[in-house]
């Protein structure tokens, strides 16, 4: 079937094609650089991840480099439809003789400046993650230590990471994400639960004195329900992370679909988040059993995603970004085919003929609603879909991937 088709056959739902790929292509997705090297960054330890996180596989070609990761970026960005912005963690920062190494608690905005180059030359924004993980002051905890010096280091490495983030939204001249999570929690079972997460509370509060533009930059709170060595408690849990972010009009809640039991689903999370607050983050990845962060594929629950943010009119309300590691694959394909995945569940959600089953639903005409949600999966998708990638001048499904191998070749093999 032929695009003109497709658009005439989802026209006959009430659905302008045209209007959906054009919304789509105003909508900034953040891609997370840590997929590239297996979340080492470029502080120089290369010690194994804690707060647990795992990145499991040794697929040749990962990024050693500042250069090498922004050049497998690059790569990505040409062959992905739709508006990138980058996402970046804090052990990213980059040094050298004129901005020799610091600790964490002692980052400044200079140490990025080379990330905002590379932003600035490409059109891009740039959200920020301070790093609370995979250094030796995490003892375990970090904010909700009850050792006071290191619970004041961590609280400087956030405030620290405010200043940055506030860098990065002015120089971008777009709004930057700076989110909060932690690995904080314990492998058996704590006979003192509150007091962790008062210090929690204690460290979050100081972070956030620090002086920042609210309209610029949106610090949020990310719950886990477990990780690897803490699957007794986590101090940073939903329901603290909510209350938190409820509790200050300067913080957002931040919703991980990964971390959640295994029967919850975030998508079920959305509406109930957005009654309430003007604006809410998302990181999408895909869960298996636990939080594996495998990449994310067009399946039902990040269609259901993708769904829910556009029948809540909230595309200018949530803040997207995929977040997750496959160090057992080829890395920019698994960057490729993740966001490729996510762009096509937006796109199947702005195709959805809402108001017509909006009605449906209201006036209990369920046998309808039904056969219409049924009838949507046969729609001719793939014809838009390709529609929207020449648009946006890139490859079409079937065409992108010799490029990953020929990458591969002549770039990735050379890193082994």
């Amino acid at each position: 079937m032929s695009y003109a088709e497709a658009k005439a056959r989802y026209a006959a739902l009430g659905v302008d094609t045209d209007a959906a790929i054009e919304k789509l292509k105003s909508v900034p997705v953040a891609l997370h650089c840590w997929q590239g090297d297996d979340v080492r960054g470029f502080e120089g330890a290369g010690g194994a991840l804690t707060g647990g996180i795992q990145t499991t596989g040794n697929y040749p070609g990962r990024a050693r480099t500042p250069e090498e990761l922004m050049a497998d970026i690059d790569k990505v960005i040409a062959l992905v439809p739709g508006q990138v912005k980058m996402n970046l963690h804090a052990c990213y920062a980059i040094f050298d003789e004129e901005n020799p190494w610091v600790d964490r608690d002692r980052l400044e905005p200079k140490h990025f400046k080379k990330w905002v180059d590379f932003c600035k030359e490409r059109g891009l924004g740039c959200d920020f993650n301070p790093t609370f993980f995979s250094h030796p002051k995490c003892d375990p905890l970090t904010l909700s230590s009850p050792n006071e010096e290191t619970r004041k280091f961590w609280v400087e490495h956030g405030k620290a990471c405010i200043r940055i983030s506030n860098y990065l939204a002015e120089e971008l001249g777009k709004p930057c994400v700076m989110n909060i999570w932690t690995g904080d929690g314990f492998k058996d079972i704590p006979a003192d639960r509150i007091g962790p997460r008062l210090r929690y509370k204690k460290s979050f509060d100081e972070i956030l004195t620090e002086p920042f533009d609210p309209e610029k930059v949106y610090p949020c709170a990310e719950s886990k329900v477990f990780g690897i060595g803490v699957e007794s408690y986590t101090v940073g849990s939903a329901e603290w992370c909510i209350k938190y972010a409820d509790s200050r009009p300067d913080c957002i809640c931040l919703m991980d679909n990964g971390h959640y039991h295994p029967t919850e689903v975030v998508s079920d999370k959305i509406s109930a988040v957005l009654a309430y607050d003007k604006k809410m983050a998302l990181h999408v990845t895909r869960g298996v059993r636990w939080d594996s962060d495998h990449v994310v594929l067009f399946d039902d629950e990040t269609k259901e995603l993708c769904k829910e943010i556009v029948r809540c009119d909230g595309l200018d309300r949530v803040f997207i970004a995929l977040d997750y590691f496959d160090a057992s694959i080829n890395r920019v394909s698994a960057w490729v085919t993740g966001f490729r995945n996510l762009q096509k569940a937006l796109l199947y959600a702005l195709l959805e003929p809402s108001e017509t089953l909006t009605k449906l639903q209201n006036d209990g005409n369920w046998t309808k609603l039904m056969v219409m949600l049924e009838e949507q999966k046969t729609m001719p998708f793939g014809d838009v879909w390709q529609e929207y990638c020449r648009v946006c001048g890139k490859p079409e499904d079937g065409a992108w991937f010799a490029e990953i191998e020929n990458y591969e070749k002549e770039i990735l093999a050379g890193r082994c």
